[in-house]
């Protein structure tokens, strides 16, 4: 691949690739539009090691370390896809944070401003929704496998990335979730649907949920599904210190991901660090 240009045709053939190996929509769409971003800054130059480079130094200039890292990863995975190993780059070496930036996360009465903002709407679809996803831990991808089916059963079988996990609905949810699906009167299939029947996925969730943010007194930067999925995580970790357990929850492969999702704050930090009266 060294020394030649990056096409639609390989570009394509990438996407397909990608598919077969059954990545998310969200992640083919993340990796597509990250290998357009580079083959505008080469400009129709042919791919080389020093491009990489200067390319991974330009991102350096613009973006956070973990960001960085993201989207190198596109690089590399498409680079050794092509067979141009020689021609991809080292990631950035982040240490793991002991604490996390609180400005970012959103608190647990934030959230429930945000549930009784979503409770107060005519569509009380995006309260359930909310409800659902910090209520379970599951990724905001994973939401069309709340059938009414698994409401019936209790269990939710999820199968995303290759690997298959079961979650349970806890039965205060289950309750609620059985009274919205009689009112809406969903017979089968996903609980959480569009007007057309599709299910919901990550834009139509974002976009209504930064709609409540005003009246719900709450930064747009801390809502997005995602950070749902955070605060089951510390809220969990709270009650139950297992990790081990958390991960599997959450379908996360490795621990050290889980570690971040529970860190400490930097206040909480602060305060623990001032108890020890180390500094004289």
């Amino acid at each position: 691949m060294e020394g030649k240009r990056i096409t639609q045709k390989s570009l394509k053939e990438y996407e397909i690739f990608l598919i077969q190996e059954e990545k998310s929509r969200a992640t083919v769409e993340k990796y597509m539009r990250e290998l357009q971003i580079l083959s505008a800054f080469l400009g129709g130059a042919k791919v080389s090691k020093q491009k990489i480079l200067e390319y991974r130094e330009r991102l350096i200039r613009s973006y956070q370390p973990k960001t960085v890292n993201a989207k190198l990863s596109a690089v590399n995975s498409y680079l050794e896809f092509t067979g141009c190993q020689t021609c991809t780059v080292k990631l950035l070496k982040i240490q793991r944070q002991a604490f996390i930036d609180e400005e970012r996360e959103l608190s647990e009465q934030e959230y429930r401003r945000l549930l009784m903002a979503a409770r107060n709407r005519p569509n009380l679809r995006l309260y359930y929704v909310i409800l659902t996803i910090c209520g379970t831990g599951i990724r905001v991808s994973e939401l069309r496998f709340i059938t009414v089916e698994a409401l019936k059963c209790g269990r939710v079988q999820i199968h995303l990335k290759g690997k298959d996990r079961t979650i349970l609905l806890p039965k205060k949810l289950k309750k609620k979730l059985r009274t919205y699906v009689n009112n809406q009167g969903i017979q089968s299939g996903p609980i959480f649907q569009t007007r057309t029947g599709k299910p919901l996925d990550r834009s139509n969730i974002c976009h209504e949920m930064k709609a409540i943010c005003e009246e719900a007194g709450v930064d747009k930067t801390k809502v997005f599904p995602h950070n749902l999925r955070h605060l089951f995580a510390r809220c969990f970790y709270a009650v139950e210190k297992n990790l081990a357990l958390l991960a599997d929850i959450l379908g996360h492969s490795s621990i050290e991901t889980t570690r971040i999702y529970v860190a400490e704050g930097i206040r909480k930090q602060e305060r623990i660090i001032k108890k020890m009266r180390l500094i004289v």
